[in-house]
């Protein structure tokens, strides 16, 4: 089931998640509705609480990203051809590299785009939907997505990663999104 999106505004979106066990309910059936939308939405990650749940969850597919690539692009890259999962109860053990710059959007803050610094790797301790422990290592790409979803379990959205400056500039498109005063091509849910 295709769930809808929850806008910027929602305070869903600036609380921390909390942690999950395997008696979640209903949690197989959440994973595959997570994965529709995300596809439907045209989106590489999902986290729960931009579906109104507060629980650590998120899923990526930054294989997506590496399809339509041409073979010089995939090797600027260090994590071509990209990584799919599901993200449960992740917590991260420690960000290296030096940070760079790409330009993110997100389904909650729809059409708007800026240029955020994230680290270049990412080792995160999670479960997947099956709950099988693991410790992973991500780069490039993929932890950059992974960095963006994480920020939603843990109440922070891309636009914090801005300067004060360009955040004040948004401020008009960001109250209309919050207003509902936005057209997208898939189900959003707003704040009243």
């Amino acid at each position: 089931m295709i769930l809808p999106v929850v806008a910027y505004g929602s305070p869903i979106l600036r609380k921390v998640a909390k942690d999950i066990d395997a008696s979640y309910d209903g949690l197989q059936q959440l994973v595959e509705d997570m994965w529709e939308t995300m596809y439907k939405s045209n989106g590489v990650g999902l986290a729960a609480p931009q579906i109104n749940k507060d629980i650590r969850m998120f899923v990526i597919d930054s294989e997506q990203i590496f399809e339509n690539q041409e073979e010089d692009e995939k090797r600027e890259f260090p994590d071509a051809p990209g990584y799919k999962g599901v993200f449960i109860n992740a917590h991260i053990v420690s960000l290296d590299g030096e940070k760079w710059s790409y330009n993110e959007g997100c389904l909650s803050i729809p059409k708007i785009r800026e240029d955020v610094l994230r680290h270049e790797s990412v080792t995160i301790d999670y479960v997947d939907e099956n709950f099988n422990p693991f410790r992973k290592t991500f780069n490039g790409i993929t932890a950059r997505v992974i960095l963006h979803e994480y920020d939603h379990i843990e109440g922070k959205l891309f636009i914090d990663h801005i300067s004060a400056l360009k955040r004040t500039l948004l401020k008009r498109k960001l109250d209309d999104i919050s207003k509902g005063k936005i057209k997208v091509d898939y189900r959003m849910m707003f704040t009243k």
